[in-house]
C-alpha cells in the first residue's frame, strides 16, 4: 500500500484559546484528520474491493456454508469444497453461486475503501510532525482502529450477505428474502438493530486479522525495499505487491480464522446462539478444534487471491488518481 506523503497544514491562529475538548477544537482536529490524506484513498480501495468480490464470490460462499455446517437437518451436508460447489451448481446453476453477491459487492467495496481511507488517515495523523517512520507496533494500531471504524458502518451489509447466501434451495428450507434491500427491512423489522449488527463482538477481534495482514504487509515491504537498498516510498511492480499481499494475508487468516466462523454461525438465521460464547462452547463440545477451522480452504483460496486483487487494483488505481491530481494542479 502506498504512504501518503502530505504535509500537514499549518494552524490557523486564533485570537482566544480555545479548550483542547471544545466544539471548535474537535471541528479543527477533524478538518486536520481529512486533510492528511486524499481521497484517492477510498475510491481505490473501493474498486480493488469490487473487482476481487465479483470475481471470487463463489468461493465465498462454499466458505460460509462450510463455515455454519454443524450437523443440522435443516441445511444441506456438504463433503468438502468441491461437493459443494458442484450441489449448488446442480441445484441453482450459476445464479445460486453468485447468492448474495449484492451485499458482498457492497460491503467489500465500502469495507476496503473506508478502511484504506481510515487507515491511511490515522496512519498520516500519526506521523504528522515525526522524521522516524512508524513502528510495527503503531502500524498494528492504525490498522485495528480503522477495521473498528469500519465495522460499525458495514456490520449491517455483511449480516444480509450471510443471510443471503445461507438461503437454501431446499423443501425443508424456504428462502425468507427476496434480496439485499428486503433482508436488511425484514431483520430490521423483525429483530430490531440488534439483528442488524449481530456477530458485531467477534467482528471487532476480527479487526485483529485486518491489523495483522497490514502490520505483515508494511513490514514485508519495509524490509524488501531496505534489502533492495531503496526508499520505503519507492514502488513495487504487480509480482511484487501480489506476494507481499498474499505472504500477509496467509499470515493472517492463519492466526484469526476461528472468529470467521463465530461470526457466521451467529449471523446464521437457521440457528440461534445465546452469544459467542454460547457458539464457542457449542461448536468446541461438538466438533472439537476441527469445527473452528471449518472452511478454511476454500476462504484461503479465495482471500488469498482476492487481497492480491485488491492490493494492485489499489495500488494502481491509487497511483493513476493521483497523477491525475497533481497533474490538474501543477
Amino acid at each position: 500500500m502506498s504512504n501518503v506523503s502530505c504535509s500537514a497544514s499549518a494552524d490557523i491562529p486564533s485570537p482566544v484559546p480555545v479548550p483542547p475538548d471544545s466544539p471548535v477544537s474537535m471541528t479543527t482536529s477533524l478538518k486536520r484528520l481529512l486533510s492528511l490524506v486524499r481521497f484517492e484513498n477510498l475510491a481505490a480501495g473501493l474498486s480493488g474491493g469490487v473487482v476481487s468480490t465479483m470475481v471470487l464470490h463463489p468461493l465465498d460462499l462454499v466458505k460460509t456454508r462450510l463455515a455454519v455446517s454443524d450437523g443440522l437437518h435443516l441445511r444441506p451436508r456438504y463433503d468438502g469444497m468441491m461437493h459443494c460447489l458442484r450441489s449448488v451448481w446442480r441445484q441453482e446453476g450459476l445464479r445460486g453461486l453468485y447468492q448474495g453477491v449484492t451485499p458482498n459487492v457492497w460491503g467489500a467495496g465500502a469495507s476496503w475503501g473506508l478502511y484504506f481511507f481510515f487507515y491511511n488517515a490515522i496512519k498520516a495523523h500519526a506521523q504528522e510532525g515525526r522524521e522516524s517512520e512508524l513502528s510495527a507496533s503503531e502500524h498494528l494500531v492504525s490498522a485495528a482502529e480503522a477495521g473498528a471504524m469500519t465495522l460499525c458502518l458495514t456490520n449491517p451489509i455483511w449480516v444480509t450477505k450471510t443471510r443471503l447466501v445461507l438461503q437454501y434451495n431446499t423443501a425443508a428450507s424456504k428462502k425468507q428474502y427476496k434480496g439485499m434491500l428486503d433482508a436488511l427491512v425484514k431483520i430490521y423489522r423483525h429483530e430490531g438493530i440488534g439483528g442488524l449488527y449481530k456477530g458485531f463482538v467477534p467482528g471487532l477481534f476480527g479487526t485483529s486479522h485486518g491489523a495483522l495482514q497490514f502490520m505483515a504487509y508494511e513490514q514485508l515491504k519495509r524490509e524488501y525495499n531496505k534489502h533492495r537498498k531503496m526508499s520505503t516510498e519507492a514502488k513495487l511492480n504487480a509480482i511484487e505487491y501480489v506476494a507481499m499481499a498474499a505472504l500477509s494475508k496467509i499470515f493472517a487468516v492463519a492466526s484469526t480464522y476461528p472468529y470467521q466462523v463465530v461470526r457466521a454461525r451467529l449471523q446464521d438465521q437457521h440457528n440461534k446462539y445465546n452469544g459467542v460464547t454460547d457458539v464457542i462452547c457449542r461448536t468446541w463440545r461438538n466438533e472439537g478444534l476441527v469445527g473452528f477451522y471449518k472452511g478454511i480452504v476454500p476462504n484461503l483460496l479465495r482471500v488469498t487471491p482476492a487481497c492480491c486483487i485488491t492490493f494492485v487494483v489499489y495500488e494502481n488505481v491509487s497511483r493513476f488518481l493521483l497523477s491525475r491530481t497533481r497533474g490538474g494542479t501543477a
